[in-house]
């Protein structure tokens, strides 16, 4: 049985250079989100609160999400969903609304509290994403 050879974008082997930029920017992911479930933490907030805080409020849709668009954004089940919402919401993180157009449908808006939070960590990390950007942390134009 014959084994695939590795080919990278331009069609050839991959080289040597395409597998340290790979690396480099899988560890650099891998750093940001460090940072990130860190600076989540340190606000108080789980990880996943912190993406379900984000998630909402980047929504770009024209009216708030769903817990599924949630689940979908989030790349979650719906019951996992639904538990991390009731988890936010016991914590006074998010708030349900009845959704206008569908009255067995609910969405999801930021409380107050929710809003702080996010935008501390938000400030946080584009700080974090301009330094990378800065000390070329994401080689890719090698690939």
């Amino acid at each position: 049985m014959a084994t695939a050879t590795p080919t990278g974008t331009r069609g050839g082997p991959v080289t040597d250079a395409e597998y340290r930029a790979l690396a480099q920017f899988r560890r650099a992911l891998r750093s940001f989100l460090y940072f990130s479930e860190e600076a989540a933490r340190a606000a108080g907030l789980t990880p996943s609160q912190h993406q379900l805080l984000l998630a909402v409020r980047g929504t770009d849709n024209d009216e708030p999400p769903t817990i599924g668009d949630i689940a979908d954004w989030m790349k979650l089940r719906h019951h996992s969903a639904v538990e991390l919402v009731n988890r936010a919401e016991s914590g006074g993180l998010v708030r349900r609304v009845p959704d206008l157009s569908d009255h067995r449908r609910q969405r999801l808006v930021l409380t107050k509290l929710g809003e702080t939070k996010l935008a501390a960590l938000s400030t946080l990390h584009r700080e974090e994403l301009r330094r990378f950007r800065e000390e070329g942390f994401i080689p890719l134009r090698s690939l």
